[in-house]
C-alpha cells in the first residue's frame, strides 16, 4: 500500500508540475487585447455584430447601451429575438428604432432538426453583410475601442478567427470559488495557448466574443453544420481549425465583460445542458474526467493533511503547484489570489456539476434549452 501510494502521489507530482511549467509558459504566449491599438478607418473592414436573445429583458439595456456606444465606421449589429414570452422583442425593436445600425429579426417557430440558438444565429447571418461576424450573447458588455483593437490583432496576428477571455463579473464567496477553478479548468483542459498552433488539435470559441471571417464562416458549414450542437460556441473553433484556418484565443479582461450567472446555484443550473454535452454525452469520458479532476485536484490535499514522509512532500508539491496555477488564474480573473485555497473546493464541485448534468440528461432522456426539450438521441447525432 505504501509503494502504491509513493507511486500514485509521484505521478501527481510530475503531472502537477509539467502542468505548471505548460501554463507558466503559455500564459506570457496568449496575446491581450489592451497591447493592439485601435485600427484606423481605412484598415476597418465590415462587421455584422450577431447575437440571439431568449427572454432576456433583465440584462439587455445594459448591452445594448454598449452596443450603442461602439466606435467603429462600418458595423451593423443584428439581434435574434428567439420566441421570447417577455419584453425581449419590444426592447431590441425599440432599440432597433432609435439606431440606424441596428436590426432585429423575430423568430416564432422552431423548425425540427434545430436547436434554438444555432437556428437563431443561422438567421442573423443570412440576414448579415458583413466581410467578419462576430458572434456574442445578449448580456455581454463591449468597451468601445474592442472591435478597432481586434481587427488590428486579427490584421497582425494574421487570424481567420479571433475569440476573446471575456472578465466574468462575480460577487461571493461561492460564486468565485466556483467560477475560478471553472476558468482554470478551461485554460488547462483545453490548452489555450496552443489553439493559434496549426500543428495543435487545440480548439476554442468562446460565446462573449468570437469574430470569424464570413467566408471562413461559409467555409465550415455556417451554424447548419451545428444544428444540434449544445456547444455550439466551441465548436465553431474546432471546424476553423479542421478545415485549416488559423484560430486565435487572447485575452479581452475589461474589454469584454459579461454577468454570467448570477449565484452558485445559478451557475450549476447554467452548465446542466452544457457539461455532459461537451463530453460528446459519453459516460465513460464524462466518468474519466471526474476521476482525474479528483485525483489531480482534491487527492494531494488529501495526502498532504492525512500522509507522511515522502508521501506528504510529494503531495505537497502536487498541493503547491496547483495553489500556484489557481492563484494565477484569480489574478486574471480579478479576484484575490487568495481564493486559490478554495481550489479542492473549487474541483469538488466542479466535478458534481459534471456528474449532475450528466444524471439530469440520462434520467430526463435529453435537454431542455430555451423552453424546448431535446431527445438525447438526436443531441448524441448532431455531436461535432
Amino acid at each position: 500500500m505504501h509503494i502504491f501510494g509513493l507511486v500514485l502521489f509521484s505521478l501527481l507530482a510530475a503531472i502537477w508540475v509539467l502542468q505548471g511549467l505548460r501554463v507558466a509558459r503559455g500564459a506570457r504566449t496568449i496575446p491581450r487585447i489592451r497591447n493592439f491599438s485601435p485600427a484606423q478607418d481605412s484598415a476597418c473592414p465590415s462587421v455584422s455584430l450577431i447575437f440571439a436573445a431568449r427572454d432576456e429583458e433583465e440584462k439587455l439595456p445594459a448591452a445594448l447601451a454598449t452596443l450603442a456606444a461602439l466606435d467603429y465606421p462600418h458595423l451593423e449589429i443584428i439581434a435574434v429575438d428567439d420566441r421570447s414570452e417577455d419584453a425581449t422583442g419590444g426592447i431590441l425593436d425599440e432599440f432597433a428604432g432609435a439606431h440606424p445600425r441596428f436590426r432585429a429579426v423575430h423568430v416564432s417557430e422552431l423548425p425540427a432538426g434545430w436547436l434554438g440558438k444555432p437556428h437563431a444565429l443561422q438567421k442573423a447571418y443570412e440576414a448579415s453583410t458583413g466581410e467578419w461576424l462576430l458572434f456574442t450573447d445578449a448580456d455581454v458588455r463591449f468597451e468601445t475601442s474592442v472591435l478597432r483593437r481586434a481587427v488590428a490583432m486579427t490584421e497582425e496576428l494574421q487570424a481567420d478567427h479571433l475569440t476573446l477571455g471575456a472578465s466574468v463579473e462575480m460577487h461571493g464567496f461561492w460564486e468565485k470559488t466556483v467560477l475560478t477553478f471553472f476558468a482554470l479548468a478551461f485554460h488547462v483542459a483545453n490548452q489555450l495557448d496552443q489553439v493559434s498552433n496549426v500543428k495543435s488539435k487545440a480548439y476554442a470559441g468562446i460565446g462573449a466574443f468570437q469574430m470569424v471571417k464570413r467566408r471562413v464562416y461559409e467555409a465550415i458549414g455556417t451554424h447548419g453544420r451545428l444544428k444540434m450542437e449544445v456547444v455550439d460556441d466551441m465548436k465553431v473553433g474546432k471546424l476553423v481549425k479542421q478545415h485549416g484556418f488559423r484560430s486565435v484565443v487572447a485575452l479581452a479582461q475589461e474589454f469584454v465583460s459579461v454577468r454570467w450567472q448570477a449565484g452558485v446555484r445559478n451557475v450549476i443550473r447554467g452548465v446542466t445542458k452544457n457539461f455532459f454535452a461537451a463530453f460528446g454525452y459519453n459516460v465513460t469520458y464524462a466518468g474519466f474526467a471526474v476521476t482525474m479532476m479528483l485525483l489531480l485536484n482534491v487527492v494531494p490535499f488529501i495526502g498532504v493533511a492525512a500522509g507522511y514522509g515522502w508521501i506528504r512532500i510529494l503531495a505537497g508539491i502536487a498541493a503547491s503547484v496547483a495553489l500556484t496555477v489557481h492563484a494565477g488564474a484569480d489574478i486574471a480573473s480579478g479576484v484575490s489570489p487568495l481564493y486559490a485555497l478554495t481550489h479542492p473546493i473549487g474541483a469538488i464541485l466542479f466535478c458534481y456539476m459534471i456528474v449532475r448534468s450528466a444524471a439530469v440528461t440520462l434520467w430526463s432522456g435529453g435537454v431542455t434549452w430555451r423552453g424546448t426539450f431535446y431527445p438525447l438521441d438526436e443531441l448524441r447525432r448532431g455531436v461535432v
